[in-house]
């Protein structure tokens, strides 16, 4: 059978066995087991069956994966506190497994160079990787602090938090003097920032050049420097170089702002390293000549972090900065670390388990000399490795495809960068090392007590950390200082089982000074605010007026620009309002009454407006005069007993407007028939329209009133040939005028009926009774019940017991 074939069919069964394992242990939250077992014994025996099964099967792995990737055996799995007290070992072990993986993946997929590409001549005898886990002596040595023998001492109280002053005594590049390298308010300024920004880098640095070979790591030797003379003879071999490599070793465990501990230099020829931990540390300033000089290219890699040390310890900046970090990201490599490159460059294994170790230790072991010299001992082959291929795949017309430049200006910008010291500030608790850190990040809410005393354990730590140069986390872990501030214990002894092993000596020799700041903290704070009424305060003043002008005031002056006079730039007449005065108190002729103004101001594009306005009003008082004259119209008296005339002979060529066309009603057209018919009108007066010929709208109005006026005489017949009375005759002029009286007005609802009734006709024969809607339901006892709307339906009945 084909070896694939069986791997694949063994893949897959592991695949199905852990699928189905996942699922049946999330079936059950790890919180019910403890019931479970309780209720049920025998699932707490199935359970604790399945327990050391998985335990067993785990340590075979585990056993396995060690011995293919080299790591230290892990022991064996008996119960489940095994795996938190071996969890480091585990994970090692797994860690070393995903390293190969992504090895094997980088040689498939063609992202490791092949070892043909590499100089022929060179051996590849090297050291091998060892994925051990670095021993605890090495990381957390117990050895004497070398900074107490530093010829200057530094000061940790020293500092303002915001300014910092190098130990530069001179200017290498004798550009920039010394006192011209602070700003006006004290603030440090970078004393080769004109140097850095009008930097050219040599021409060599945009060409194409063949790649120079490195020399043999393992036949030649590296120097080791910790004397003065030792760095002036440095000093004038690297005056020669036109590139050197340099990386540093930094320690910050035991130390409360950090300490430069190893520097490692290289050229193409040699290499060096260098002991910075000397009491005559400080003199290593001399090596600005070259650090400084612009001709020479510093090539680093992630020179971010070396570029604070550099200038926080030794005073020391770099001009001609050259970042292999910043070429990566250029390239788009899938991963920008050291080791990354030197593996696939020169196909060299970094045992970055070194990374974390402590280099105070004196003497330096060989395993650490040996790493810390392949730091920079290929840089030099790695740079022109990624400067030719990023000057192949750039487009020099093009400033977004060039990708040569953009490596340099951020090279620059890296190197621009200024040391700042930790601030932290006791109030808001805001800074690096500022109390308010822990909380963003553990989001733990505390009451007045709490909060207060978390405060007060912070203010110790840090001053105690001051005062013996030590880290505060090697004080006091920030979890140990939360775990007191949540109990709060009531005594010493309490307080003495809560330091745990993670705390200092010096933590634990102050038990009693510790606990009575604990007391006097619960004490403070007991009215004082909690953790939630704390950020909110904080969060609503820093939004309010007050605190965005201090903020703005306290920032620096900004340069005054080059403007022209006010005086030039003013007008003396408005655009939009003219000559008028802005306000009303600057014009003494203009008077309020009342307080009221009682005259208006003319502006100048209210002319128009005013023109318009006396236009409309004189067109306005024209049409009232005329239609004052019409409002006489003439009457023609006709004499009583002479007949009306015939209206078939009669010729109406009186004009009017239907306004909206109605179906007439029956009762309408009777009365209408009735109030037609031969007897003559009452009336003693006929009105006569003399209709001028005028035209337009003054005959239009005439004509309306006319015809309104002939419409009232109509009705006012129609109600004298009906027998109606004169007091129940309407005045139609009233009628337009007077507004509607809802109090005497008869109900809507019952006007039908109370027409019927009138008139004797409720119960005529032949008319439909109306509806009663409750008639049906009522019998000799009375209404009937509702019908039952859903009745019994078949299934299930059950009583409940209490």
């Amino acid at each position: 059978m084909d070896p694939s074939q069986d791997f694949k069919s063994l893949q897959e069964k592991i695949q199905a066995s852990l699928v189905s394992t996942t699922k049946a242990v999330q079936r059950i939250a790890s919180e019910d087991l403890g019931f479970q077992r309780t209720v049920n014994p025998s699932t707490g025996e199935r359970l604790e069956e399945q327990s050391t099964r998985l335990l067993s099967l785990s340590s075979d792995l585990l056993k396995s994966a060690a011995v293919a990737t080299g790591q230290k055996n892990v022991g064996e799995l008996e119960d489940a506190e095994d795996v938190d007290i071996q969890w480091r070992g585990i994970v090692d072990v797994i860690d070393g497994l995903l390293e190969k993986a992504d090895i094997c993946l980088d040689e498939y997929t063609g992202l490791v160079k092949r070892k043909s590409d590499f100089p022929e001549n060179v051996p590849q005898q090297r050291k091998a990787k060892t994925n051990e886990r670095l021993d605890f002596n090495f990381r957390r040595a117990n050895i004497i602090k070398p900074q107490t023998a530093f010829e200057q001492q530094v000061d940790n109280f020293a500092y303002d938090y915001t300014l910092f002053l190098p130990s530069l005594t001179l200017n290498w590049t004798g550009k920039l003097p010394r006192e011209l390298s602070r700003k006006a308010k004290g603030a440090f300024k970078h004393p080769y920032e004109k140097e850095i920004l009008q930097l050219k880098y040599p021409e060599t640095t945009y060409e194409i050049r063949d790649p120079i070979p490195y020399q043999p790591i393992d036949t030649t030797s590296a120097t080791w420097v910790d004397t003065y003379e030792g760095v002036l003879e440095m000093l004038e071999e690297l005056k020669g170089a036109t590139e050197i490599a340099i990386d540093l070793e930094h320690h910050d465990y035991r130390s409360y702002h950090g300490l430069l501990s190893l520097m490692q230099i290289s050229t193409r020829e040699k290499d060096w390293i260098v002991d910075t931990l000397r009491p005559w540390r400080h003199k290593l300033e001399v090596l600005n000549e070259v650090f400084a000089d612009p001709k020479i290219v510093k090539v680093f890699h992630g020179a971010f972090m070396d570029i604070i040390w550099l200038q926080r310890d030794l005073g020391l900046y770099i001009v001609g900065l050259f970042d292999t970090y910043h070429a990566s990201s250029a390239l788009g490599y899938p991963q920008r670390s050291l080791a990354y490159l030197l593996k696939s460059f020169v196909d060299f294994d970094a045992d970055k388990k070194y990374q974390m170790a402590d280099w105070r230790i004196r003497p330096l072991p060989e395993e650490m000399f040996y790493y810390a010299r392949s730091d920079t001992h290929f840089l030099l082959y790695i740079y022109d490795k990624v400067r030719n291929e990023l000057v192949e795949r750039s487009d020099r017309s093009d400033p977004e495809k060039d990708l040569i430049e953009y490596t340099l200006q951020k090279s620059k910008e890296t190197s621009l960068d200024r040391y700042t010291p930790f601030a932290a500030d006791p109030e808001t608790g805001d800074g690096a090392r500022g109390w308010s850190n822990f909380l963003y990040k553990s989001h733990l809410r505390l009451s007045g007590e709490q909060f207060a005393v978390y405060r007060a354990l912070h203010k110790w730590r840090d001053e105690v950390a001051r005062r013996q140069d030590e880290n505060p986390t090697f004080i006091m872990p920030p979890q140990v200082m939360m775990e007191i501030a949540k109990i709060l214990p009531n005594d010493p002894k309490a307080l003495w089982s809560l330091l745990g092993n993670s705390s200092s000596q010096k933590a634990k020799q102050s038990v009693e000074e510790i606990f009575s700041i604990v007391t006097e903290a619960r004490k403070a704070g007991a009215e004082g605010p909690s953790t939630i009424d704390f950020f909110r305060s904080m969060y609503l003043d820093n939004r309010s007026v007050a605190a965005v002008a201090k903020r703005e005031l306290g920032k620096e002056d900004k340069p005054e620009l080059d403007l022209p006079p006010v005086e030039e730039l003013r007008s003396e007449k408005s655009q939009l309002f003219g000559s008028i005065p802005l306000s009303s108190l600057w014009d003494g002729s203009s008077q309020s009454q009342n307080g009221a103004i009682s005259e208006q101001i003319a502006l100048p594009w209210t002319q128009f407006v005013q023109e318009a306005v006396d236009a409309a009003s004189q067109q306005e008082s024209q049409s009232k005069s005329q239609d004052r004259d019409l409002d006489m119209i003439p009457l023609e008296v006709m004499e009583k007993g002479t007949p009306a005339p015939r209206k078939d002979l009669e010729v109406d060529n009186t004009e009017f407007t239907l306004r909206q066309g109605q179906k007439r009603k029956l009762g309408d057209a009777q009365d209408e028939d009735s109030g037609d018919g031969g007897a003559p009108l009452d009336t003693e007066e006929m009105i006569a329209l003399d209709v001028d010929e005028g035209g337009g709208k003054r005959d239009r109005r005439a004509k309306k009133k006319a015809v309104k006026e002939a419409k009232n005489a109509r009705k006012q017949a129609k109600a004298g040939s009906t027998g109606r009375t004169g007091t129940e005759q309407i005045d139609t002029a009233e009628d337009e005028d007077a507004p509607f009286d809802y109090s005497q007005a008869q109900s809507v609802l019952n006007a039908k009926r109370s027409a019927a009734a009138a008139n004797g006709t409720q119960d005529a024969p032949g008319r439909k009774k109306a509806f009663d809607p409750y008639a049906a339901r009522m019998n000799a006892e009375g209404p009937k019940a509702a019908r039952r709307m859903h009745g019994e339906r078949t299934g299930k009945a059950g009583t409940f017991r209490k």
